[in-house]
């Protein structure tokens, strides 16, 4: 904590991407919700991460009219685990709460975030006992996600737990210093560790809007966890590997043995061509496997930042 001031500084880190018809409901929630915390003073660190409706116009009003809130504009749009990643590294807080701005997670919950930090915790999340407002397919693959990455992966991600959580400037400098710019953020948030407890909560509905992730994105955004925190699925094309040899190996006595004792008869090419066009596959799929580490070797090899800043805007002045 800082010591000129005695109250610690939380800082709500959040992400805003086209959410024009969030934004008023939002700071009319959050606000006074942080307002009735006692013993923090807070600030709101808002990431426009590449908007292209009047999401970027209505955040600078909003930090005009109220001095708390910050805004940091980034040049395009790279996505939310840059932004979030953004939103971290601006963050002037004692304490950080990364936080969406669809209003799914209850602003109530950062009360009861802080109230068990102040027993102890480095680390504190927040995890759904509910997730009645998600359609039956999102919380199918959630949980077959949770379940799959934590079988192959040496750092466990707990379940149903998002990027909401609280977590101290000590974890937060932790962070930071994490150099790679293929980011899963709830990978690297499990990876740092520290003293971590739980608060349980009941999601709710999104307020207004729709959800900027579609099937495809979080596909993508699953293979970025599981190819970020695990090497099992190359391991396992050398045990498949290893076991077509086997089988083929097998085969090939099998044969020889039985032209030996029968002769020679005619082979029917549909079996040739199945076995084929089934090792075909297997080795394309093992290439694609390939190709998803490579592609990431690739992407870090260039040393590129992870976003870039247009302006920030603090008040009535915008700071480049």
């Amino acid at each position: 904590m800082h010591s000129m001031d005695p109250l610690p500084l939380l800082s709500l880190v959040v992400p805003f991407y086209n959410e024009e018809e969030m934004i008023g409901q939002f700071f009319d929630r959050v606000i006074p919700t942080l307002e009735a915390i006692p013993g923090i003073r807070f600030e709101i660190v808002c990431v426009n991460d590449g908007s292209r409706d009047r999401t970027l116009q209505q955040l600078i009003f909003a930090s005009r009219q109220d001095g708390r809130v910050r805004v940091i504009d980034l040049t395009r749009n790279f996505g939310k685990e840059a932004a979030l990643t953004a939103a971290i590294n601006e963050a002037r807080g004692d304490l950080i709460v990364p936080f969406d701005a669809d209003l799914q997670d209850p602003p109530h919950v950062i009360g009861k975030l802080v109230d068990k930090w102040r027993e102890g915790y480095d680390v504190v999340l927040a995890k759904r006992v509910d997730r009645e407002a998600d359609s039956l397919l999102k919380k199918w693959t959630a949980v077959s996600f949770y379940h799959f990455h934590n079988d192959v992966s040496d750092v466990k991600i707990p379940e149903n737990v998002g990027d909401f959580r609280l977590f101290t400037r000590e974890v937060c400098d932790a962070l930071k210093a994490l150099p790679e710019s293929c980011r899963f953020m709830k990978g690297l948030f499990a990876w740092v560790g520290y003293r971590t407890a739980v608060v349980e909560y009941v999601r709710e509905a999104r307020a207004a809007g729709k959800t900027h992730f579609s099937g495809w994105k979080l596909w993508n955004f699953a293979l970025e966890g599981i190819t970020s925190f695990s090497t099992l699925p190359l391991r396992i094309w050398t045990y498949l590997g290893l076991s077509v040899a086997l089988l083929a190996l097998s085969r090939a006595i099998y044969l020889a043995g039985r032209t030996l004792i029968y002769g020679v008869d005619v082979p029917g090419y549909a079996s040739l061509a199945t076995a084929i066009l089934l090792l075909g596959g297997i080795q394309l799929i093992g290439i694609g496997v390939l190709g998803e580490y490579i592609g990431r070797i690739y992407l870090e090899s260039k040393g590129r930042p992870i976003y870039l800043v247009r302006q920030r805007f603090e008040g009535a002045a915008p700071h480049v």
